[in-house]
């Protein structure tokens, strides 16, 4: 087992009991290709689940909409009983149509439906986090209330547990956390993609964990010219360097890479490990 120390170390959720070390797990492409249907190799996502836990990995990020609710059995099957320990975070707000489209599905029946599938699917009566995802992929600037209030009374009701955004504006936090506790902000944001760095910092003044989904570009993997030159002089991949500069970049920084193979999660956990020194850095800053 990996020390926690290796995982970048920890944090506590915000007025939770809920602590996790800052590398994860994002399990979204543990489903088929364009996180549609079933793996083409279910045993070796199983295999994927199995080695980030034996590593210490205690914070896994999906969605019932992932496949849909491929993910979900996959993690049920590779995990059921949970460990205690592990922290299970998933978002609704979304569905995936016939065609693998992404559809919104942003009403208070809707979201109460995602999570009565994620219970289900995932095999818990209550889920550890749930993060209302606002847009698909840009931001859309309206208000969360009645959307947020159904989270809220499934949290009175205990089938949720705590709750974060996704996807959000600043504005819409402050908005959110008028109507109850967020403990956690999923946004876009890596090297590249530094449209955040404000909210990055207010968050963290605020002890919120801010969880960047696509750490590494997402569909379009991040490619520069100084990142490659920074990883070759570190000795280490670009992906490596990605995830370590998120991690240095600010203590509330939690990282859910995701990925089908185990050599690969193994590269990416490695990362956690990765003091990066001021001049790459001030390097690396240049990107975005």
């Amino acid at each position: 087992m990996t020390n926690q120390a290796n995982l970048g170390g920890r944090f506590t959720f915000p007025g939770t009991n809920l602590s996790v070390n800052r590398m994860g797990y994002g399990a979204m492409q543990l489903a088929g290709p364009h996180v549609f249907g079933p793996p083409r190799d279910p045993d070796g996502a199983v295999a994927v689940l199995e080695e980030a836990r034996a590593a210490g990995v205690d914070h896994i990020d999906t969605s019932d909409f992932y496949g849909p609710h491929i993910t979900n059995q996959i993690i049920r099957r590779a995990l059921h009983p949970y460990p205690k320990n592990l922290v299970i975070v998933t978002k609704v707000g979304a569905r995936r149509g016939d065609d693998a489209s992404w559809q919104p599905a942003q009403s208070p029946d809707e979201l109460r439906s995602a999570v009565q599938d994620n219970l289900r699917n995932l095999g818990v009566d209550a889920l550890d986090i749930v993060n209302l995802r606002v847009g698909l992929m840009s931001h859309v600037d309206e208000s969360l209330d009645d959307r947020l209030l159904a989270l809220v009374d499934l949290k009175k009701q205990g089938r949720i547990k705590h709750i974060g955004l996704s996807n959000v504006t600043a504005k819409q936090f402050a908005e959110a956390r008028a109507l109850t506790e967020i403990v956690c902000v999923q946004n876009q944001y890596n090297l590249a993609h530094r449209e955040d760095d404000a909210f990055v910092d207010q968050l963290a003044k605020e002890g919120v964990a801010y969880v960047p989904f696509f750490p590494l570009g997402g569909f379009s993997p991040l490619q520069s010219s100084t990142l490659s030159e920074v990883a070759t002089s570190l000795e280490a991949t670009p992906m490596q360097v990605a995830l370590a500069w998120l991690l240095q970049r600010a203590p509330n920084i939690l990282l859910i890479p995701g990925t089908s193979s185990v050599t690969h999660l193994r590269e990416n956990l490695k990362a956690a490990q990765l003091k990066l020194p001021p001049a790459a850095v001030e390097k690396l800053n240049t990107i975005g």
